[in-house]
Formats: structure tokens, C-alpha cells, sequence
């Protein structure tokens, strides 16, 4: 297992990120849920292969249409993957954090994917290069399994976010879409702009923004800055649409462990 925290072009990472490589890198690496699931053999098959990376926000680890060199792991990072249109527009269609990899284009055999992935919210993470990524879904053992099983989670989001967008309002969209980070980031604070938002779900800023006002004024959440806070968790569940409930359910009988959507 090697380290990658080499600054990359355009971000400038502090001292605190260059200097976050783990002590434990083989710990770390687990908190990848989908790491941490595979058997002993396969695990210390993959280990060699597995670089720790930094993920800082904005970075892009695949384009549309382009060939993918590697899988990555998020251990405390978010992917977003994102359909963009030719004037430039984009719409999310799925996030990945530490329950599963981007990149499944590789094991899936089109090696290419239509979706732009970018680093979402700043983390950490592991990645594995194409080539080893395929052997070990060729040898049709537990991996391949768990991976088969991941893709269709990660479908089932996909599909009920296209739901979503089409027949929900921006409230409920805003609320799962806080929910589904808020799951990844294992505490009360996002970082992220209306304009992030406005562009995940595909709509004007200036929805996202009177919908967030009128949540902070709810007492649901708590904006500032570029960041929201979570004060009330219970009632964003209250007030999102069925389509988190289904994704996460999904994710928890396909991968018998408790991944949200």
C-alpha cells in the first residue's frame, strides 16, 4: 500500500491534509465498507495494489467517456456523479461514499461511464488500479459477488433519484439529498454551496436557497457560510420524499450491513 498526497492542480492542501497519511493504513483502508466486507484472502490480495489518496473538493476522478485507470474507495470523502449536457448543465445522479467505489464502469466491462465524478466533500480515500480491480472480479469469488451486489444498489439510487427529480418537490429533494451526505460524513455538518446544491438537483439556486431559509427557519438546519449544520435530523427525515427510505433499504438488504442511501 502506497501514499498519493501529492497537491493536485489547482488546490493547494494545507499542512493539516499532507500530513493526514494514517498510521494504520490497513484500518483506514476498512473504513471503506465495501473493503472491509471482502475475506482475509481476498483482502490481502488487494492490499499491495491499494494507494491511500487525497481527495480534495472539486476534483475530478473520471469525465464523461473517458477511459477509467482506476477505482476509488472513499473512506471519508463524497463522489458525486453527475450527467452533464453539452451547454454545460448538470444533474446528480448518484453519490458514493464509504459504503461503496466509483468507477464500476471498470469490473462491469465498458471501461468508459456517461457520468462525471467529482470529489463532493473533501476526504480521503484508496484507489486501486484498473487492471488489478478487473482480475479480481474475474475470478468470480466473493468480491465479484459483492461488487454485483453494490452495482445494484448504486443502480436502484440512480433510478430513484430520477424519480425524484421528476415528481418531488425541491424541499423533499433537498432534503434527501442532506440526508444521503449527512449518512457519509458520520456527523451534523455538510459543506456545501447553493450553488452545489442548485446544480446536483438540477434546479435555480434561488429555489435551494428559499427552501433552505424556510428549513432553518423549521429549526431543521442551520446555514451559514457555505455550511450546513443539521439541528433536527428527524424532522428532515419527516419532511424527505419515500425515495430515501427506498435507497436505503436497498442498499441494507443487498449489502446486510446498515449503508445508507
Amino acid at each position: 500500500m502506497k501514499c498519493n498526497c501529492e497537491p493536485h492542480s489547482g488546490t493547494t492542501p494545507n499542512a493539516a491534509r499532507l500530513w493526514s497519511v494514517p498510521l494504520d493504513p490497513v484500518q483506514s483502508a476498512k473504513k471503506n465498507r465495501l473493503l472491509a466486507r471482502l475475506p482475509d484472502a481476498e483482502w490481502q490480495r488487494w492490499l499491495p495494489h491499494l494507494d491511500w489518496v487525497d481527495l480534495p473538493q472539486g476534483r475530478v476522478l473520471h469525465e464523461s467517456g473517458h477511459a477509467l485507470d482506476h477505482a476509488y474507495f472513499p473512506t471519508t470523502a463524497i463522489v458525486s456523479l453527475l450527467n452533464v449536457t453539452q451547454d454545460g448543465a448538470s444533474t446528480e445522479i448518484a453519490v458514493v461514499g464509504n459504503e461503496g467505489v466509483v468507477g464500476i464502469a471498470l469490473f462491469m466491462g465498458g471501461d468508459s461511464t456517461c457520468s462525471r465524478a467529482v470529489v463532493q466533500s473533501a476526504g480521503f480515500g484508496f484507489r486501486l488500479k484498473a487492471q488489478p480491480m478487473r482480475d479480481e472480479f474475474e475470478r468470480s469469488g466473493v468480491a465479484m459477488h459483492l461488487l454485483l451486489r453494490y452495482t445494484q444498489a448504486l443502480m436502484t439510487q440512480m433510478a430513484q433519484v430520477a424519480v425524484c427529480n421528476r415528481h418531488h418537490s425541491i424541499a423533499q429533494q433537498l432534503c434527501r439529498c442532506l440526508l444521503i451526505h449527512l449518512d457519509r460524513l458520520g456527523g451534523d455538518e455538510i459543506v456545501m454551496t447553493h450553488e452545489a446544491i442548485a446544480s446536483m438537483l438540477g434546479v435555480r439556486r434561488e429555489g435551494v436557497t428559499e427552501t433552505a431559509l424556510k428549513l432553518q427557519a423549521a429549526g431543521l438546519i442551520r446555514y451559514a457560510r457555505g455550511r450546513i449544520t443539521v439541528l433536527d435530523r428527524s424532522g428532515l427525515e419527516q419532511r424527505a420524499c419515500e425515495c430515501y427510505g427506498v435507497v436505503s433499504n436497498e442498499y441494507r438488504r443487498l449489502l446486510s450491513d446498515r449503508v445508507a442511501a
